[in-house]
């Protein structure tokens, strides 16, 4: 009870102590629970620019400790300094010049980014390795490392944000922006490949603009970076970056190292002027530039005032626009800067109602609202596609788009654009017939239409659509060639005239097997040689040819008869049937069956008409081996009708085209041989 008694005296002085000091500034809830007077006045800024600190103080009114801190800091002279004024360091150490060290002056410099103690003074004398700590403390505002904003306060390094608040976390994007989103800059990157020229010395690798940011290049080769530089004022300069270092360039810091087989470029930035990098050629083997940077968006859209109403009574309406600014000459220009950009968005337009009150009922002006059915807002209109400018493989069709707008009685007029903004306006062109062009296909090339020496052989060529299917539309000069010569490594030894000298068309290849001649070898076999002419000129005639057995005798190079049983293997036939076309009267039959797998129409002429195969006569024999001639028509080559013979060319008729037939031999008569029959032609 004697302890309660006792401090109620020290409530009421309290209590009276409070009265007393009501008039101060008011306190906050944790200074009146922890008894603490209020805070005093901040005092100076601890430097006049560049960013510095100020503190204000408060005292204990208990007689015991308060809780919290009787000093608080914040941060002052948020302005840049000047460039002559200096490194706020350097100031402090260069302060300590004129006072002697062990007996001696020197020139000191700062040491910077302590990692163990960033906040005391360390400087190194001028021209020595000598490091000293000339105070513990560095003055308040003091940046704790040369790449930061936070900084010294009575020795501790404190945070700062890029607000220059004390404690804040916020920090700058990629553009320089405090808290931004990284919206009004862009990432450029690339390489560049030098092109070694004996007339050009030098090579434009890239152009930085005015403002960008941490820029890096880097230069792999025996080539040397160089750079151009332009103000906003017009200046221009150069520098050559000889040797490895930080260079000043037009205001901008610039780290530059120099290696043997590469160079490396970096500028923090923002760049105060527009950079162009290049590279001088050295003349003995290509170099690559890789680079990055931040590039400032700086043709940004801005929304315009609300345009005139469009009408002065009865209800008219009104729209904003958006225009393309150039925030470095701070004015408007045209569309197109703003659209290089993607990440620029153009604003839609906003539309609002005006003039709302009713016209005089003497100018009869206007009595409707501009909204409802009888006066529509103005609308886009486009007339109709043009046609595509290709055919194939990807053209351009275009069209007009205006704005118009229909009166009361529905007359439609054309208007100024920006009336229709408020919606997208349509595309005024479109690509079309995107789809591949006709090409030649050759399919593979046939064998050779001889076993040795020297013969042709051959190829179809199509001309396929984009869907695979045989079309018109190729173009003649294009086409690849159809035929080609071809040599069999094997000799002949054969006579020349009886050597093939004309290969055959593809289509005669499907219709009966070429005639290849024998090569003779080392092993004996049977050499055929050439078939005699037919023995009539009309109708079913007989062939005759000689064959002999072979072999080559090595050691002398020449060519030795044997007797046929030397040869293994069916001997060829040495007779033959032929068919030397219908004599006088005879009507020829063909099968259309037959037809499938000849190749017609595919010749390599232009014309319109041309001839073609259509298929063969009848068998002239019904068993023992016969013959069957292809049936040849004139066809118009686009619709395939048959025509006028007289509209193909007589020289360019196909030759006679015969195939055996119906080889099987004929059954025999009650087992004895039968006489031949009589010829059926007497001709």
């Amino acid at each position: 009870m004697e302890c309660c008694r006792r401090a109620t005296p020290g409530t009421l002085l309290l209590f009276l102590a409070f009265l007393l000091l009501s008039s101060r500034t008011a306190r906050s809830e944790e200074d009146r629970d922890g008894l603490w007077d209020a805070w005093g006045p901040w005092s100076e800024c601890s430097r006049t620019c560049g960013g510095g600190a100020s503190y204000s103080l408060r005292r204990c009114l208990s007689s015991k400790s308060c809780e919290g801190r009787n000093i608080r800091y914040r941060t002052c002279s948020n302005v840049d300094c000047p460039p002559e004024a200096g490194d706020f360091r350097a100031q402090q150490c260069s302060a300590h010049n004129d006072v002697k060290h062990h007996g001696q002056f020197y020139e000191w410099l700062p040491v910077s980014n302590d990692p163990d103690n960033p906040c005391s003074l360390k400087c190194q004398a001028k021209g020595t390795a000598l490091v000293v700590e000339l105070a513990p403390k560095v003055l308040d505002g003091t940046r704790c490392y040369t790449e930061s904003l936070d900084m010294c306060i009575s020795g501790l390094c404190q945070i700062v944000g890029c607000d220059h608040q004390l404690g804040s976390t916020v920090k700058e994007d990629n553009c320089g922006v405090c808290n931004g989103d990284g919206s009004t800059c862009r990432l450029v990157r690339g390489q560049y490949k030098s092109q070694l020229s004996t007339t050009k010395s030098d090579d434009a690798v890239v152009a930085i603009p005015y403002g960008s940011r941490h820029v890096r290049l880097v230069l792999k080769g025996p080539d040397h970076l160089y750079l151009e530089t332009k103000t906003l004022q017009g200046a221009k300069g150069e520098n050559s970056l000889s040797s490895t270092g930080t260079f000043l360039v037009d205001n901008s810091s610039v780290d530059f190292q120099k290696f043997p087989d590469k160079e490396i470029l970096r500028m923090a930035g923002p760049l105060t002027a527009d950079f162009i990098v290049k590279i001088r050629n050295s003349g003995s083997s290509d170099s690559t530039v890789q680079f990055i940077f931040y590039q400032p968006i700086i043709h940004r859209w801005r929304e315009t005032d609300f345009f005139p109403c469009s009408a002065t009574c009865g209800g008219g309406y009104q729209l904003t626009s958006a225009e393309c600014y150039d925030l470095r000459s701070n004015r408007v220009v045209a569309d197109q800067y703003c659209h290089y950009y993607p990440e620029n968005i153009k604003p839609k337009p906003k539309l609002q109602e005006c003039n709302l009150d009713p016209c005089p009922a003497s100018d009869g002006y206007k009595q409707i609202m501009p909204y409802d059915l009888y006066h529509p807002l103005p609308r886009w209109e486009a007339t109709p596609w043009t046609a595509c400018s290709s055919s194939c493989g990807g053209g351009i069709q275009s069209r007009a788009v205006s704005c118009v707008e229909e009166d009361i009685q529905g007359h439609v007029t054309s208007v100024e654009e920006w009336k229709c903004m408020y919606t997208p306006k349509m595309p005024i062109a479109q690509p079309c017939n995107i789809f591949d062009c006709p090409k030649w296909l050759a399919q593979e090339w046939s064998p050779c239409t001889v076993t040795c020496g020297q013969g042709l052989r051959y190829r179809v060529v199509l001309c396929i659509d984009h869907r695979g299917m045989h079309t018109g539309g190729c173009s003649p000069k294009t086409k690849p060639h159809i035929k080609e010569e071809c040599i069999i490594p094997t000799p002949c030894y054969k006579p020349k005239e009886k050597l093939p000298v004309e290969a055959k068309l593809p289509w005669f290849k499907q219709a009966q097997e070429l005639e290849e001649g024998a090569a003779v070898s080392e092993e004996p076999s049977f050499i055929p040689e050439a078939w005699s002419a037919c023995t009539v000129t009309c109708g079913v005639g007989t062939q005759m040819r000689i064959v002999r057995c072979q072999v080559l005798l090595s050691f002398s190079q020449s060519v030795a008869d044997l007797p046929v049983d030397e040869c293994e293997g069916p001997k060829p036939a040495s007779q033959r049937a032929c068919y030397a076309g219908p004599c006088s009267g005879e009507i020829p039959e063909f099968n259309p069956d037959e037809t499938d797998g000849l190749f017609g129409g595919l010749q390599d002429f232009d014309e319109l008409y041309d001839w073609e195969y259509e298929g063969f006569t009848k068998c002239s024999e019904s068993c023992g081996g016969g013959v069957q001639e292809a049936v040849v028509s004139c066809l118009n080559k686009q619709t395939q009708e048959p025509a006028d013979e007289n509209l193909c060319v007589t020289s360019r008729r196909p030759p006679q085209l015969l195939k055996s037939c119906n080889l099987d031999p004929c059954p025999a008569r009650s087992g004895i041989d039968s006489a031949w029959k009589a010829c059926k032609v007497l001709c």
